[in-house]
C-alpha cells in the first residue's frame, strides 16, 4: 500500500509540474521577480528612513542634556560666587550625572550614524540591481516575445499550429468529399450508358434507337456530302437522283401492269 501512495504521489507531481510548465509564462515570472526586488527596495529606504529618525531623536535628546550640563556648570560657579559650596557640589553632581547621560547617547547615536550610513548603502547598491533586472527583464521579455511570434509564424507555414492544422483538416476533407462526389457522380453515368441503371427521367435511349440514331445520322451526312459534289459538279442532286430512279421504277412497273393486245 505504501509503494501504490509513493507512485501515485509521483504521478500527481508528475502531471502537476507538467502542467504548471505549460501555465508558466516567463515574462511573467520576471515582472513578479522584478515587483519582489522593488517590494524588498522599499523595505530597505524605510529601514534607513527609520534609522535616520532614530538618530535625529538621539541628537535632540543630546542637545537638551548638554543644555542642562551647561546650566548646572553656570549654578555651580554662582554657587560658588555667592559663598554656597554646597550648592554648588550639588549642581556639579548633577552635571556629572547628565554627562555619562550624554557619553551613553553619543555612544547609541554613533551606533545608529553606522547603522545608516551601511542601510544608505545597501539600498543605493539594491537600486542599481533592480535598475540592472528590469533592463535585462525588458530585454528577455523582448526576446520571447520575438521568439513566440517566429514560432508562431513558423507553425502556421508548416502547418503544425493547432489553428492551421484544423484549417488543413477541414480543406483535406472537402477535397476527400468532392472526389467521392466526382467518382458516384462518373460511376451513375457509366451505368446509365451501360443500361444497368434505367433513366427514371424518360429522356435517356435504349440501345436498339440509339443505333438507329446513329445510322440515320450517318445516312444524313452521307446524302448532304453527295449533294455538294453535284452543286459543285453542276449535276443532280443525289436526292433527285433517288426520286429520278424511283420514278422509272414507278413507270415500268405500270407498264408491266397494263394489259397487252396482239396486232390480228
Amino acid at each position: 500500500m505504501s509503494g501504490v501512495m509513493k507512485r501515485m504521489g509521483m504521478i500527481f507531481r508528475a502531471k502537476a509540474n507538467k502542467a504548471l510548465d505549460r501555465a508558466e509564462d516567463p515574462r511573467e515570472t520576471l515582472d513578479y521577480s522584478y515587483q519582489k526586488q522593488l517590494e524588498l527596495l522599499q523595505k530597505v529606504r524605510r529601514g534607513v528612513a527609520d534609522v535616520a529618525t532614530s538618530r535625529k531623536r538621539l541628537e535632540l535628546q543630546l542637545n537638551q542634556l548638554q543644555s542642562q550640563s551647561t546650566k548646572l556648570e553656570d549654578q555651580g560657579r554662582k554657587a560658588l560666587a555667592l559663598g554656597r559650596e554646597d550648592l554648588a557640589r550639588e549642581a556639579l553632581s548633577r552635571r556629572a550625572a547628565l554627562q555619562q547621560q550624554v557619553t551613553d547617547l553619543e555612544t547609541q547615536h554613533q551606533t545608529l550614524q553606522g547603522e545608516e550610513e551601511k542601510l544608505t548603502l545597501a539600498a543605493q547598491r539594491l537600486q542599481a540591481k533592480v535598475d540592472a533586472f528590469r533592463t535585462k527583464k525588458e530585454t528577455i521579455k523582448a526576446t520571447y516575445t520575438a521568439a513566440q511570434a517566429q514560432t508562431r509564424i513558423a507553425e502556421s507555414f508548416s502547418g503544425i499550429s493547432e489553428e492551421m492544422s484544423d484549417v488543413g483538416v477541414a480543406i483535406q476533407r472537402a477535397e476527400d468529399k468532392t472526389a467521392q462526389l466526382q467518382a458516384r457522380a462518373g460511376a451513375i453515368d457509366e451505368l446509365l450508358a451501360s443500361g444497368a441503371l434505367d433513366d427514371q427521367s424518360g429522356l435517356a435511349k435504349d440501345d436498339l434507337q440509339a443505333e438507329l440514331d446513329r445510322l440515320s445520322g450517318g445516312t444524313d451526312v452521307e446524302l448532304e456530302l453527295q449533294r455538294m459534289k453535284a452543286e459543285l459538279a453542276g449535276g443532280t442532286t443525289p436526292q433527285q437522283q433517288i426520286e429520278g430512279g424511283n420514278g422509272t421504277q414507278q413507270d415500268q412497273s405500270r407498264q408491266q401492269s397494263q394489259p397487252r393486245f396482239d396486232k390480228q
